[in-house]
């Protein structure tokens, strides 16, 4: 009975989804001719079914259609139109030549919520609001890295510390573990002058930043209530006076100060807390964790228990985040005392 509902339904939304589709092939028969070259595509799906089933890599896949449709040629993803450049010459022409028609930011729901509709830095659009914000954070934040130098190499010194405790114990090391801790604790420290409580509770604190809950919404009630806690402690006007300013300290002097020539309100701050954590926890622990994944043939490490190369995947995958298939878990060998 519930088949043949379904199929009646599908049957009567038939003609109405056929229409649709006419509709907006006749309306952009005039602009097909204006885009790349590109293969033919499916209704709905368009080219996303290439992309997932005839392809190793999406890179080797890219490459391989730009030997047929040329250096600049189009697909869309769904309903999503997109551009792929395949050659030096052609990605200067966007890069440099065109770059103003080219770096304004995709409007993502996701990416929208989380930053505030779009009040950061990295997803917002390309105005003059984004120009100040950018002057915000070379001025005021990238500018002050060299006066954290002492946290990171604490930060460091501690890791190291750890590695070789468990060595002397011929303990295994859980390298994704200890590299996602490693860079939450500089964030922390320098975002906020709070040092995180190590193992499990680090960890799940940096689960908050990195988006790993399961509804949007959730986590973005679970962030903003992180970041209003941060605020309103730094509001404090009984807190500590700390040796130097963390980023936070920065953003309310700024505020404080009018310095900026739009209001600039909490979830203004919010929003860069945003790009700081998120953009500085997990992005930077895959990336440290995909280089050490690389030395593993140059340093002396031994395989856990139960644990095989095969288990540590190597694969080329192009992206700025790659999560490999199994955390990094690897016994370190002792050279000498």
């Amino acid at each position: 009975m519930t088949m043949v509902l379904f199929v009646n339904i599908f049957l009567l939304a038939l003609p109405f989804l056929l229409f649709i589709l006419l509709k907006r092939s006749i309306s952009n028969n005039g602009k097909c001719n204006l885009l790349p070259p590109g293969p033919p595509a499916l209704p709905f799906i368009s080219h996303l079914h290439m992309l997932m089933l005839d392809n190793p890599a999406p890179h080797v896949f890219f490459w391989k259609l730009s030997q047929k449709y040329g250096s600049l040629m189009s697909l869309r993803f769904g309903f999503k139109p997109t551009l792929i450049v395949s050659s030096a010459k052609m990605a200067e022409e966007v890069m440099k030549t065109h770059d103003l028609d080219f770096c304004s930011r995709p409007n993502l729901r996701g990416a929208r919520r989380l930053s505030y509709e779009a009040l950061d830095l990295g997803f917002s659009p390309y105005t003059d609001y984004w120009k100040e914000m950018r002057k915000i954070c070379v001025v005021h934040l990238f500018s002050r890295v060299h006066k954290y130098r002492s946290i990171r190499e604490d930060e460091v010194a501690r890791l190291v510390d750890k590695i070789r405790r468990l060595s002397i114990c011929s303990m295994p090391v859980n390298l994704s573990e200890s590299l996602m801790c490693l860079t939450s604790s500089i964030i922390c420290r320098v975002g906020f002058a709070r040092g995180m409580t190590r193992k499990k509770k680090e960890v799940k604190e940096a689960d908050r930043f990195t988006g790993f809950l399961t509804r949007l919404e959730k986590t973005f009630m679970e962030l903003d209530t992180f970041y209003q806690e941060l605020i309103d402690e730094h509001l404090d006007p009984n807190r500590p006076k700390p040796e130097q300013e963390d980023i936070v300290d920065v953003l309310l002097r700024i505020r404080t100060g009018r310095d900026f020539p739009f209001d600039l309100t909490m979830d203004h701050i919010k929003a860069i807390l945003m790009d700081v954590f998120i953009a500085g926890t997990d992005t930077v622990a895959a990336k440290m964790e995909l280089a050490l994944a690389n030395l593993l043939y140059k340093f002396d490490w031994e395989m856990p228990t139960g644990m095989s190369r095969d288990d540590i995947d190597l694969a080329t995958v192009p992206g700025l985040a790659v999560h490999k298939k199994n955390d990094l878990v690897l016994l370190a060998t002792k050279i000498g005392d």
